[in-house]
């Protein structure tokens, strides 16, 4: 197959790659934690640790688990944590002790608990505080044997942590009541710290196929599966996304804004593992939902890659203290995570002098697959070129290569494809290949130069009298509406047409003395725009569209 975004690479980003340097993840974080030792790692409530520092931590936890807790390598541990200090000294521990991590959202309810750490086989697990209750209920139906608790103000300093924690559980009341189970094994963070001081950390030899996470995800069919991500698999893609865009940035002196949850694979791979690896700062942002506070921050710690979503950059823009923010030390803007519309990067654009460069990926994949070039002048709609020692190739239903300008499934295979889904050969079967091509679920085209458009998802397309219409396409031109905040599209049944489009609108707030805007004001404006049979038959307006962990819009939940 010829590649023809190789044409197009551009300047200092390389063909091929070793990816061998490393055997693993954790072969590469001691080479890390060694050359920036006194970098600033994390900054978290306005405390900083360092790279000595984390290494120090990870050894003491790791040894914790190892000696203390007795867990083998290969056995699974789970990780409930939003952002904050705790997760990557807890990640990188369970890690070292030669652990398979499995992220879960801290926002899950108990049902969705006791799934992912049943199927998971977790035996051992780490929640913050606040989110104890929802496991106590779900931990009757797992295996979980060892419970580690960490409180919000676990690692900001003498004084303020035990304020934070005051705060939390006694003016804010964030903390129900729990109860663990009596056969559960109950240590609180701080302490296993503490233990592990004065263990030993017996070295784990890790093979690059050894499995280092199990990320969760819905795949292509919505229902949860783990995918097996190995040491290779990580390492590979943090060697393929450094390639990217080191000629661009300086060893040691960047601050990555992440607001997204490192339990996510977008943000683990990219703001924590390919960044660290240029020896860079992360921002945590604990609970980005919280706008004001957000803001608050970014004006007080001055950053200079910003990664995010479209719903977060929207949420921004439309927020009254976003002309407070100042993008002059910005040198890198990243979106991924869902698709970026073009009303929302033009107007980033307009208002921050800053460009959104997109990327595409998903978990199966570590995630990222491709990337625009970050000498781009503008958003240009594609998802970039394929990341080095990565092919694509778009496909029909029978598996065919198609042309260029074609649209059809997008396939991927690289060094960065998962092993599988985890205990699931016949999930595993329907996404990848014996050649190990990643069937991805998207419709996508490819242009002459090489750069790929995502059209849809393959399963959110909706079929119209025999027509296909995309989803992305429709809520591109709603979303341009100057009174509409965000939009979501998806298929509704209909008698005559077999589907229809319904859009789901949130406006903007109107005006004192302006007529509201209504269904009408919509279907005139995509009539305007659209062909007839893509026009919405359908609108509903709704305060708020329901959203993942990383504010992508779940449209799935819309169809139900």
């Amino acid at each position: 197959m010829e590649k023809v975004w190789l044409k197009s690479y551009p300047p200092g980003v390389p063909e091929t790659l070793n990816l061998d340097t490393y055997p693993s993840i954790n072969e590469a974080m001691a080479v890390y934690f060694e050359q920036h030792a006194q970098k600033t790692a994390f900054i978290n409530f306005g405390v900083s640790i360092t790279y000595q520092d984390l290494n120090n931590l990870t050894r003491q936890f790791a040894a914790f688990l190892q000696q203390q807790l007795q867990l083998k390598k290969n056995d699974r541990f789970a990780i409930v944590l939003p952002n904050v200090l705790q997760f990557p000294i807890a990640m990188f521990g369970a890690l070292r002790a030669g652990l398979t991590v499995t992220n879960v959202n801290p926002l899950y309810t108990a049902h969705e608990l006791a799934f992912q750490l049943k199927d998971s086989g977790a035996t051992a697990v780490i929640v913050l505080e606040n989110f104890a209750h929802e496991l106590s209920l779900a931990l009757p139906k797992t295996d979980i044997q060892h419970v580690i608790i960490a409180k919000m103000g676990d690692c900001l300093g003498w004084f303020k942590g035990p304020v934070a924690n005051g705060i939390v559980k006694w003016i804010k009341r964030l903390i129900p009541a729990y109860q663990l189970p009596e056969k559960i094994n109950l240590v609180y963070f701080k302490k296993a710290v503490k233990i592990g001081k004065c263990l030993q950390l017996e070295k784990v030899a890790i093979a690059s196929d050894d499995v280092a996470f199990l990320q969760y995800t819905g795949g292509t069919t919505g229902v949860p599966k783990g995918a097996m991500l190995t040491h290779h698999n990580i390492v590979a893609n943090v060697t393929q996304c450094v390639a990217w865009v080191k000629s661009s940035l300086k060893m040691g002196q960047e601050t990555v804004l992440t607001a997204l949850p490192l339990y996510h694979i977008f943000s683990l791979t990219v703001c924590c593992f390919c960044f660290m690896s240029l020896g860079s700062r992360c921002l945590l942002i604990t609970n980005p939902r919280d706008l004001t506070g957000f803001i608050r921050t970014l004006r007080k710690v001055p950053v200079t890659i910003f990664v995010g979503v479209n719903t977060l950059f929207n949420g921004l823009l439309n927020h009254p203290r976003f002309s407070a923010l100042k993008f002059s030390t910005m040198k890198l803007v990243i979106a991924g995570g869902m698709a970026l519309q073009q009303s929302i990067a033009d107007e980033w654009q307009k208002r921050s002098g800053t460009v959104i460069v997109e990327g595409y990926g998903l978990t199966e994949a570590s995630p990222v697959v491709s990337i625009n070039p970050l000498n781009i002048t503008r958003f240009n709609g594609s998802i970039g070129l394929p990341v080095p020692e990565t092919c694509v190739a778009i496909r029909d239903d029978a598996g065919n290569n198609l042309p260029v300008g074609k649209p059809g499934e997008l396939c991927v295979r690289g060094p960065q494809v998962m092993r599988g889904y985890w205990h699931n050969p016949a999930e595993t079967n329907l996404v990848l290949d014996k050649d190990n091509w990643l069937r991805t679920g998207d419709i996508a085209q490819m242009d002459e130069r090489g750069f790929i458009y995502i059209l849809d998802r393959k399963k959110d397309m909706i079929i119209v009298s025999g027509f296909n219409v995309y989803p992305n396409e429709v809520e591109e031109v709603i979303a341009s509406h100057p009174r509409v905040r965000e939009v979501a599209v998806v298929g509704a049944p209909s008698e005559k047409s077999g589907e229809m489009v319904k859009a789901y609108i949130v406006k903007k707030l109107e005006n004192v003395g302006t007529s509201p805007l209504t269904a009408k004001d919509i279907i005139a404006y995509c009539r305007e725009r659209l062909t007839a049979y893509k026009i919405p038959k359908q609108i509903e307006f709704c305060t708020q569209l329901p959203k993942s962990a990383v504010g992508k819009v779940l449209r799935r939940a819309l169809r139900t």
